[in-house]
C-alpha cells in the first residue's frame, strides 16, 4: 500500500492526524551504527541518550521537520574500555563537543513508502549535509489501543566521520559508518 494510500485508509477510520500532536515514542526509538573491526568483524553500536523532535503530517510528508540532539557520551557498543576510547580526542571528543546534532532542511518523497530526508549533522564542531533514505514502515490504528494512532520510520544514511576530523584509523577503521534511526511517533485521539 502506497504512503498516501495508508494515510487516506487510516483518515476514514480515524480523525484528521493533521489537527493533532504527534510524540515521539522513546521505548521504540533507536540511533544505531555498525562499524567494520579491520574487516575481521562488524561491531555494533547505539547512542541511548537523544531527544528527538518531530513534526509530521501524513497527508504533507514533505512538511515533515525532524531534529535529533544526541548526547555523544551515552554511546554503548557494550565494551566499556572501547567507549571509553570513543570518548576521547580520538573519536568523540566528548569533553570539548558533548553533542551530536542532526536538523533536517528538507524532505522529498521519493516512492510510495519512502522519502529523502536531507540536513545539517553537527559533529566534532563540523557541520556537513546527510541524507537520510527513509521508509514508513507502518501507518494505522495500535493494535492494543485502536485510539492511538502509530507511526513507524526506519532511516539510514552512511556517514563519513572523516568529513568530520574524526580520522583516527582510517582506512582500516571504515571512514564511512552507516546510522539506522528506527523511530515510532504517536498520536493520541
Amino acid at each position: 500500500m502506497s504512503l498516501r494510500s495508508l494515510a487516506l485508509a487510516t483518515a476514514l477510520t480515524a480523525a484528521p492526524f493533521a489537527a493533532q500532536a504527534w510524540e515521539v515514542d522513546m521505548s521504540h526509538t533507536q540511533v544505531t551504527f555498525e562499524v567494520s573491526h579491520l574487516g575481521f568483524s562488524t561491531m555494533s553500536g547505539r547512542f541511548t541518550e537523544f531527544e528527538p523532535e518531530v513534526s509530521f503530517d501524513p497527508e504533507d510528508i514533505e512538511a515533515t521537520e525532524i531534529s535529533f540532539v544526541i548526547d555523544a557520551a551515552s554511546i554503548d557498543t557494550g565494551w566499556k574500555a572501547r567507549d571509553e576510547h570513543l570518548n576521547r580526542s580520538d573519536f568523540l571528543n566528548t569533553g570539548e563537543y558533548p553533542e551530536i546534532t542532526f536538523t533536517s532542511t528538507s524532505v522529498t518523497q521519493t516512492g510510495e513508502n519512502t522519502a529523502d530526508v536531507t540536513g545539517d549533522l553537527t559533529m566534532l564542531g563540523q557541520t556537513q549535509e546527510v541524507t537520510f533514505n527513509a521508509t514508513l514502515n507502518a501507518l494505522g490504528p495500535f493494535p492494543f489501543n485502536p485510539e492511538m494512532q502509530i507511526a513507524g520510520f526506519t532511516a539510514t544514511a552512511d556517514v563519513d566521520r572523516t568529513a568530520f576530523g574524526m580520522g583516527f584509523g582510517a582506512p582500516a577503521i571504515p571512514a564511512v559508518i552507516p546510522v539506522t534511526v528506527n523511530i515510532e511517533l504517536t498520536n493520541q485521539e
